[in-house]
């Protein structure tokens, strides 16, 4: 019996949801998980530990020196990028690996993202209001985009 509930949840897995039981895999990584892109011509996610296996938040207070230093390094950074700073992309998220960001994080890189990659701000505006995804069953959450996603589009395009 404890080998057969184990292959039951696995089939029931596959047979249901193949493409998350296997991780969500795309060529470059798994949409479940944060990605470090290297260079502004690319979209960047929260400024996460980008290590799976070290899940969870990093437990400094708003009082934190340490935390304080990070987010003006983070806001110096973007700035230095010409990406105007949003909370989200200056502060890490409670799971340490989030692969999604808001809209308005994604719209903040669009002028940077498209002067390095050389199109026109127009086609990188549309192509993240393309991959705005709406709240879970229509009312759980927020709307976002997945970075790794908007990135995949991001390389066809060139």
């Amino acid at each position: 019996m404890g080998l057969a509930y184990p292959l039951l949840e696995t089939g029931i897995g596959q047979a249901l949801f193949p493409y998350q039981s296997n991780g969500s895999l795309t060529k470059y990584g798994s949409t479940l998980v944060g990605q470090k892109w290297a260079g502004p011509k690319w979209f960047q996610g929260r400024p996460d530990a980008y290590n799976p296996m070290s899940t969870g938040g990093a437990n400094l207070g708003p009082r934190s020196n340490t935390l304080v230093t990070e987010v003006r390094n983070q806001i110096a950074k973007l700035k230095n990028e010409g990406i105007t700073p949003t909370p989200d992309l200056v502060t890490t998220s409670g799971s340490g690996v989030d692969p999604d960001i808001s809209p308005a994080d994604a719209y903040a890189q669009v002028n940077s993202v498209a002067k390095a990659s050389n199109l026109p701000a127009s086609v990188v505006s549309r192509l993240v209001k393309a991959h705005i995804r709406g709240p879970q069953l229509g009312f759980l959450g927020s709307p976002y985009i997945n970075v790794l996603v908007l990135n995949e589009a991001l390389a066809k395009l060139k």
